[in-house]
């Protein structure tokens, strides 16, 4: 006999489920980020969710289902504004609204970028397969194109797998040491739109040729 359609489509998670599975992800990214994959207990996680641990494992498989999620959605978060690098567009200003995206996403999620952080200082166990996979060939496009646009004389010449570097770590150097810098100089919205106008000039008189 014919399955009916019902017996073959997937039931759909109840609103409840769904809610339960972002207070889930939301509690975890808070534990991991705070101590580490090594560091986080499902406890923790279950407690900051205001879960059970059962129920927590209802959802997942366990500690490293729920960082593995976490890292899969960081990814395409994390990817998107350097894929938007437009070939087409004016190479400085590509680049600067590169760096404008970067440094407002880690105003934005330093809870993200200490989670990620964290997985490539342990050596990117979890996560290896999508730097080979996903940002190796996005780097070496992007570093092509960098590369062509010095070549025909529109921005310094550097090299410029060094430079991708060097937005990253200036740029997420805000969410990943922001105990730091909170200490040095106390996090208002005038001191955010500072080191945004700090950064940008630095590297828009770095590139003008």
């Amino acid at each position: 006999m014919p399955q009916t359609a019902s017996a073959t489509t997937a039931k759909k998670p109840s609103r409840i489920q769904v809610r339960n599975r972002r207070k889930i992800l939301d509690a975890a990214l808070d534990v991991f980020s705070q101590h580490g994959f090594r560091g986080a207990t499902l406890d923790q996680i279950a407690e900051a969710a205001g879960l059970s641990k059962p129920n927590v494992l209802y959802y997942f498989d366990g500690k490293e289902a729920i960082h593995v999620e976490l890292l899969n959605a960081l990814m395409a978060e994390w990817l998107a504004p350097l894929a938007e690098m437009n070939p087409q567009g004016e190479p400085l200003d590509e680049l600067m609204a590169y760096i404008a995206r970067k440094i407002e996403m880690s105003h934005t999620y330093p809870r993200e970028s200490r989670l990620f952080a964290n997985e490539i200082i342990q050596g990117a166990p979890r996560i290896g397969p999508h730097l080979d996979q996903r940002l190796k060939p996005l780097f070496d496009e992007k570093c092509a194109l960098i590369q062509n646009w010095m070549d025909t004389g529109r921005l310094a010449v550097m090299h410029p797998g060094h430079l991708i570097f060097s937005i990253w770590a200036i740029t997420q150097h805000y969410a990943d040491f922001d105990a730091q810098v909170q200490v040095l100089m106390p996090g208002t919205e005038a001191a955010q739109n500072s080191a945004r106008e700090h950064v940008e000039r630095m590297f828009r008189t770095l590139l003008t040729v």
